[in-house]
């Protein structure tokens, strides 16, 4: 699939030449491959290496009022093909961050408090904000909705997280929960009870 490849790459430096001066930041050797959408990228802030796959939204849309609306991907980050990121505060990917395809990462969500009413027709609601931490891995069809994700974190396939996710852990499943937790005492990854306490007795796949 070389002519793929190759068309993807001269998509990205294209995309690059023409509107990177348009964001609030594009990093050195950042590329973004054809994606679907750009929305407020005068918001959106780019560090060095980011790699953005083919058919990806990218928004900054400060629709709940934020004046300090800002969409941050940090350097190293690599993001699947369907990706759909969407910030009307703060939403921050710090370095390395890796997500699978059709992730979906936003701070807000729609209102749905008059039952008379059309949800499409209800006010936006802002969430709080979203961090996903440094290394963490973000795995296919994954939902984060205004939670943190720590550092080093892996988070299955379609897991839906609706709670904050602690540093150095493996959540999954819809509602997300907490499976296994690195032990940095014993130095390796143990089993966890759903609120991410070690189970007695219950080690990792290094023990």
């Amino acid at each position: 699939m070389l002519h793929i490849r190759l068309g993807n790459a001269l998509s990205a430096r294209l995309f690059r030449l023409l509107f990177s001066a348009r964001f609030g930041r594009f990093g050195d050797r950042s590329l973004i491959v054809a994606p679907i959408a750009i929305e407020g990228p005068g918001r959106i802030f780019l560090g060095e290496d980011v790699y953005v796959a083919a058919k990806s939204c990218l928004a900054a849309m400060p629709h709940s009022g934020d004046p300090d609306c800002r969409l941050t991907i940090g350097d190293g980050c690599r993001i699947g093909r369907f990706n759909h990121i969407y910030a009307a505060g703060q939403v921050t990917l710090e370095r390395k961050v890796l997500t699978a395809n059709g992730v979906y990462i936003a701070d807000n969500t729609h209102g749905f408090r008059d039952p008379a009413t059309a949800v499409m027709d209800q006010p936006i609601v802002q969430l709080p904000s979203v961090t996903i931490g440094e290394g963490s891995w973000l795995g296919h069809n994954v939902c984060v909705l205004g939670v943190n994700i720590g550092r080093q974190c892996v988070i299955g396939a379609n897991a839906v997280v609706t709670k904050n996710i602690p540093d150095f852990c493996v959540a999954v499943g819809a509602p997300a929960i907490i499976i296994r937790r690195y032990d940095l005492e014993l130095k390796q990854w143990r089993a966890t009870r759903a609120n991410g306490e070690f189970a007695i007795g219950a080690g990792g796949p290094q023990e």
